[in-house]
């Protein structure tokens, strides 16, 4: 059963009347993604880091992921002002559509569980119930999130893809050691990713036994972190390389001195629906504080089945949005070319060591310039592909408490980029996540984005806001115009997330959408059920002084539904058919 929640009437209503945002009269409320989790205790009731895919060959069909720690300790377990991540838990949460994603469900497996430890006795895992990728504890292995889905066309048994044969789903995520004995490891160094896939999602929403055993797919030493990857299937028949899966990522080869330095941009392809992999390094790997490499990465193909690969990296000290681009199946690269500057946002944090935008013990916002980008590539078939490509960030160009959704767009594979301009939004609203989707004949664009509508705070104290909407433009000419709102949430208050540590807030790196030519799906995160905690307040605060405090006993002082942060999502029909 999921969480209890105050749903919105009318969003529209409610949308024109905190803000005077123009919403379409269609628009239903938003519904929860992550039905499984509990309101209370925390760290159980926490998700953040949303993914989402349709299956292009039967739209009805979507799935999404997210960090979901359902299966982790109460803060209550051994030291109440402690809330870890209990040592073999996984993260990777699953959650399935059967209705172009008007609802959602979340299965149960088994797997090595803490769920059960409710305190106050300290934990003892074990295997049990759990609401995340199943076989990653069977394989020596723990699911660690950074979840990243896409549907392909199955292989036949000659290896041919087609449609015909039915729908193949893709679940990328990072991936530790289940022991932390070195002789008993899987693979060699702290973070990997591995890939799981299924060819029957109506099976996989109830059974384990549908889904395969995760493939380690990234080349691990024993310094190496892999991290923020994310996947993509050539789903457009039309393709030279239909069929073909691509998983990009970061991969940090030495943690020295906390500096992770050296940090190339990875591609793995599988060109057999994800058994085997082979893994390239694409570009140099020197980062420093001249030339960094490309981050936050977003892969996608077009209609041809050329390969683009996007990622925030520097040039001689310059931020930038970077592309890299195949015409052979991912076997070789060309770029980096510049695709925009980019000016990051947000404040350093001297606690965090990295930027915040919210305000002091605020949610990292390391990734929110990260580039988010879609193809109009023409899926299931290639047909009425116009293959342009639409990029969007959040860039801070225009100063703190300032911050804007920048948007920007390519109709030849690249080669030029329409100057970079602002998305048009609700006063006050600074964004820090975004995602577009736009339709495969390229007609529509839609674009989520997580933003805070509250000024920097200095303060814990001072109230802050975290809002998720959903924006749709007319695509006429290759130009997106005429901007519209779908979707406002309800907003809530990002104090009341939490990471587990418990020191500053927490809502991931992302949020997520994907369109077909009739609709679009959106996830984003959500602290509206999340209710702020004193205690934890005065504690972040006391940080930033010289005399620094303990933390408080979490479910004692706080309320119980302190950290219960939720994946929201939308299913939207084409506002102009």
């Amino acid at each position: 059963m999921g969480k209890p929640r105050l749903i919105v009437a009318s969003v529209a209503a409610f949308a024109a009347a905190l803000c005077g945002a123009a919403v379409a009269a269609y628009a239903t409320p938003a519904t929860q993604v992550t039905v499984g989790s509990p309101p209370t205790p925390f760290s159980q009731n926490k998700q953040n880091e949303p993914a989402v895919a349709i299956d292009a060959h039967n739209p009805a069909v979507m799935v999404a992921g997210a960090n979901d720690e359902i299966d982790m300790e109460s803060c209550a377990a051994g030291d109440p002002t402690t809330c870890p991540f209990t040592n073999g838990v996984g993260v990777s949460g699953v959650y399935f559509s059967f209705d172009s994603g008007q609802s959602w469900t979340q299965p149960t497996y088994t797997g090595w569980t803490a769920r059960h430890c409710l305190g106050p006795e300290a934990c003892v895992p074990q295997v049990g119930p759990i609401g995340t990728l199943p076989h990653y504890y069977e394989a020596g292995l723990v699911s660690d999130g950074d979840p990243a889905v896409a549907f392909g066309p199955r292989p036949g048994p000659n290896g041919t893809f087609s449609w015909a044969n039915g729908s193949r789903l893709y679940y990328a995520n990072l991936t530790a050691n289940f022991s932390t004995n070195r002789k008993l490891e899987t693979f060699r160094g702290f973070e990997a990713i591995a890939v799981s896939t299924t060819d029957d999602v109506r099976a996989a929403a109830n059974s384990a036994s549908a889904w395969t055993a995760p493939v380690i797919i990234s080349k691990q030493s024993s310094t190496t972190f892999s991290d923020k990857e994310q996947i993509y299937a050539d789903n457009a028949s039309s393709s030279r390389f239909f069929g073909h899966v691509y998983t990009c990522w970061a991969s940090f080869r030495s943690n020295s001195h906390g500096q992770a330095f050296p940090v190339p941009l990875t591609v793995a392809r599988s060109a057999d629906g994800g058994r085997t992999w082979i893994t390239k390094q694409v570009g140099p790997a020197t980062s420093n504080g001249i030339n960094q490499q490309p981050d936050g990465c977003t892969v996608r193909t077009d209609s041809s089945g050329n390969v683009y690969v996007f990622g925030i990296g520097a040039r001689r000290g310059a931020s930038l949005q970077l592309m890299y681009k195949s015409t052979d199946g991912g076997a070789h690269w060309v770029g980096p070319t510049t695709v925009a500057p980019v000016t990051e946002p947000g404040v350093f944090d001297p606690v965090q060591g990295r930027p915040v935008m919210d305000g002091i013990a605020g949610a990292r916002s390391d990734l929110a310039p990260g580039p988010s980008v879609d193809i109009a590539n023409g899926r299931p078939t290639g047909a009425g592909a116009t293959n342009e490509i639409f990029m969007t960030w959040s860039d801070g160009r225009a100063g703190l408490n300032h911050e804007q959704l920048m948007l920007t767009w390519s109709r030849n594979g690249g080669a030029s980029w329409a100057t970079p301009a602002p998305v048009p939004l609700t006063a006050g609203d600074r964004p820090v996540f975004t995602a577009p989707a736009v339709s495969p004949d390229g007609t529509d664009l839609y674009i989520v984005h997580n933003s805070f509508t509250t000024p920097y705070r200095s303060n814990t104290t001072d109230p802050r806001g975290l809002v998720g909407e959903v924006r749709h433009a007319n695509v006429a000419g290759g130009v997106p115009s005429g901007w519209t709102t779908l979707e406002r949430a309800e907003g809530g208050d990002p104090r009341g997330s939490s990471a587990n540590a418990l020191t500053a807030e927490f809502l991931g790196d992302y949020v997520y959408a994907a369109a077909t030519n009739d609709r679009a799906v959106a996830v984003w995160n959500d602290a509206s059920s999340a209710r702020v905690c004193p205690a934890i307040n005065t504690y972040r605060a006391s940080l930033y002084t010289t005399t620094p405090g303990a933390p408080p006993n979490v479910l004692a002082a706080c309320p119980a539904t302190f950290g219960n942060t939720d994946i929201l999502g939308g299913s939207y029909p084409d506002p102009t058919p």
